[in-house]
């Protein structure tokens, strides 16, 4: 008689990779939406912050209040990075450019980046509860929900609109009149300098933004996203890209003229950065997209940290 044979287990079930440190998580997320690119917009809030000291305030105040304004910065970026990953997760994991971004990759689970988003925005509106509680300033936490929902909102424009480099720059040109809130409101409506700046940082972040844009031309093509490069292609995008610059410079200029306590330090900067404007356009044209890297990161960090180290150089020697 045959002996019949026993039946194979069945192989065990693989065993999902174990789920990331809480620091582990909170590295990821980090490293993936780069805190160091604060620095395009960070330079711009302290700078305003200075124009909006009142003259004579202890610098004791400004310095809690400044403290105050560099942390509600970090935390509205990282709130806006993070609603962007999540947004985009299946577009970037679609795109071999950033298909290794942490959410797209499954590295940081959608779940995971949500709740640091929500944590990152809870703890910007309890930063600008701090402004009423302490220097009787009800105005950041009244407008906290409304800067997050505009910071935000820039992540879902290039699914119908290629004014989506103009989201972002006015996403970003809300830091200078948003610090300035923070310090002394009355400042905003009585500074047509600091709205002049805000105006520079739109059109700036605007115009190295369609820069950017120009390495995935092909895919926002393919998959019917919305970009002045995947309107115009590159040739077209790179005018627009001047244009918006030259606007930025004029009002650049502009907002120095109007603000009498800027002296002769911010005036280098100015001209510094009308220099490395045009040498951003060279590099591109120059070198096309190998440029990119020095053409977006680089020189408009150095940019913004000009701007911005002269600017509160001036004011405080004044």
């Amino acid at each position: 008689m045959q002996a019949i044979d026993a039946p194979s287990p069945e192989p065990a079930a693989q065993a999902a990779p174990p789920r990331p440190s809480l620091p582990a998580r909170l590295s990821l997320a980090a490293a993936d939406i780069k805190l160091a690119h604060s620095v395009f917009a960070l330079p711009f809030a302290v700078l305003a912050a200075f124009m909006a000291r009142p003259e004579g305030s202890p610098w004791s105040r400004f310095a809690a209040q400044l403290a105050l304004v560099v942390a509600c910065m970090v935390l509205a970026r990282t709130w806006a990075m993070l609603v962007n990953r999540l947004a985009d997760r299946d577009i970037d994991a679609a795109n071999p450019r950033t298909q290794r971004r942490v959410i797209a990759s499954g590295r940081l689970s959608s779940r995971d980046g949500l709740l640091i988003a929500l944590a990152a925005a809870a703890g910007f509106i309890a930063c600008a509860a701090l402004f009423w509680l302490f220097f009787t300033n009800h105005w950041p936490l009244a407008l906290g929900v409304p800067v997050l929902a505009w910071i935000a909102f820039y992540s879902f424009t290039k699914r119908f609109t290629a004014l989506c480099h103009v989201f972002l720059g006015g996403a970003l040109a809300a830091s200078p009149l948003a610090a300035a809130v923070a310090i002394d409101p009355a400042f905003v409506a009585a500074s047509p300098a600091l709205w002049l700046l805000a105006g520079m940082v739109l059109l700036w972040v605007a115009g190295f933004d369609v820069i950017y844009a120009l390495q995935d031309v092909e895919f926002d093509r393919a998959t019917g996203l919305h970009s002045v490069p995947a309107r115009l292609g590159p040739v077209g995008a790179i005018r627009v890209s001047r244009i918006l610059h030259a606007g930025a410079f004029a009002l650049l200029c502009l907002s120095a003229r109007a603000e009498t306590r800027f002296g002769p330090v911010f005036a280098a900067a100015v001209i510094a950065v009308g220099g490395l404007l045009v040498v951003e356009h060279v590099v591109l044209a120059r070198r096309g997209k190998a440029g990119l890297d020095m053409a977006f990161f680089t020189i408009n960090g150095v940019v913004s940290c000009v701007l911005g180290a002269a600017g509160v150089l001036d004011l405080a020697w004044a």
